[in-house]
């Protein structure tokens, strides 16, 4: 796939343009919500604001809400479907919503990419036209979940499903980066996730990542069981894309079927209906901290460049949550402590990730 001419100086197109390119044809439920989670940011957050897309569409759409100056709307022909092959997409579909989204970003007239279309394609885009962050051998996903005590992140949820210890080591740095300049923890406990907190416990790939990990500068405190991920006592959980994709569409799950059942519960009497009156603060106060939207999106954490891949599902508060983490990301100025962080534990061993278990 082609990568362009020039190599992608990231840190200082950067500079040009705070501007966010908001793919606005990607999603269930684009272009409507999209636009209206934008005009939200943009009004609410004063961040400025590229809409692309279908322009006729978009901006029938940007008739229904107020927008202020922060928003202007770029024009693209195509749209990657949901259904699409990622590298295909990326390479046929020049003018596709989310390949201008990545081309003005290349060219220094936005920051950061938006997109709760194919997050596939958005992680083909990020790699081949962004490029990887020198000694980073796989981006990762890395989504925000909510814990007893705040959030913590969990990376790869999805981008990798054959991972090598290398590779997992490399997600720890870059999860250590994120939650200290985005979401501001100090020093970030990290911890590995395995079927159990003892030194033998794992599989191959865990045991070689937890030697690897151990070398680091980070705060790595050791294996996590799936139990401790939402106890609050650890900050950044690291898996390969594989277990990191179900431990999140389980998450999802169980808290779609909780709701539902508490639903049919309070329902089903009237002592429960008064009750749920009494407690419908603490409901409500829940149901926030649970829903997907408040976090926005989750960044492709290893490339030259800030991608948001939000969720195919996102409504309007999803989008305005996935602008403002990308307008962090890049005032945190993430990309360059990655490169620091990564250059500074290069010369750990890496050898060990070969083994037949590790995803060879």
């Amino acid at each position: 796939m082609e990568r362009g001419g020039s190599h992608f100086e990231y840190n200082a197109l950067q500079q040009k343009s705070m501007k966010i390119a908001v793919d606005a044809m990607g999603g269930d439920f684009a272009p409507a919500a999209v636009v209206e989670g934008a005009v939200q940011a943009a009004n609410d957050l004063n961040i400025p604001i590229v809409l692309v897309g279908d322009r006729g569409k978009v901006e029938a759409e940007l008739k229904k809400h107020k927008p202020n100056a922060n928003i202007s709307v770029k024009h693209a022909s195509e749209v990657v479907e949901m259904d699409e092959s990622p590298a295909q997409a990326i390479r046929k579909k020049k003018d596709s919503s989310l390949k201008v989204c990545f081309d003005l970003v290349r060219n220094g007239e936005a920051s950061a990419v938006v997109s709760a279309g194919n997050s596939g394609a958005a992680m083909a885009a990020g790699i081949f036209l962004f490029r990887k962050i020198k000694g980073v051998d796989r981006p990762a996903i890395a989504v925000s979940v909510p814990t007893m005590k705040g959030s913590a992140v969990l990376l790869d949820v999805g981008g990798n499903v054959d991972c090598k210890p290398n590779h997992l080591l490399q997600f720890a740095i870059m999860g250590e980066v994120y939650a200290k300049y985005v979401g501001g923890k100090e020093r970030p406990r990290i911890g590995l996730l395995s079927n159990g907190e003892e030194e033998g416990k794992g599989n191959e790939l865990t045991r070689e990542t937890h030697t690897l990990i151990k070398k680091t500068s980070i705060n790595y405190i050791g294996y996590v069981e799936g139990r401790d991920i939402y106890k609050g006592d650890v900050d950044v959980v690291v898996t390969d894309g594989f277990v990191g994709n179900v431990v999140l569409k389980l998450s999802e799950g169980l808290v779609e079927a909780v709701t539902s059942m508490l639903k049919q519960e309070i329902m089903a009497s009237v002592p429960s209906k008064i009750g749920y009156l009494l407690a419908k603060g603490a409901f409500q106060k829940l149901k926030k901290k649970v829903d997907y939207s408040e976090y926005g999106g989750a960044p492709l954490l290893g490339i030259e460049g800030v991608c948001i891949i939000s969720h195919g599902r996102s409504n309007p508060k999803a989008i305005k949550n996935a602008i403002l983490r990308a307008h962090e990301y890049v005032k945190g100025n993430v990309n360059a402590h990655l490169m620091e962080e990564i250059g500074k534990n290069c010369d750990i061993d890496s050898s060990r990730g070969s083994g037949a278990a590790a995803g060879r």
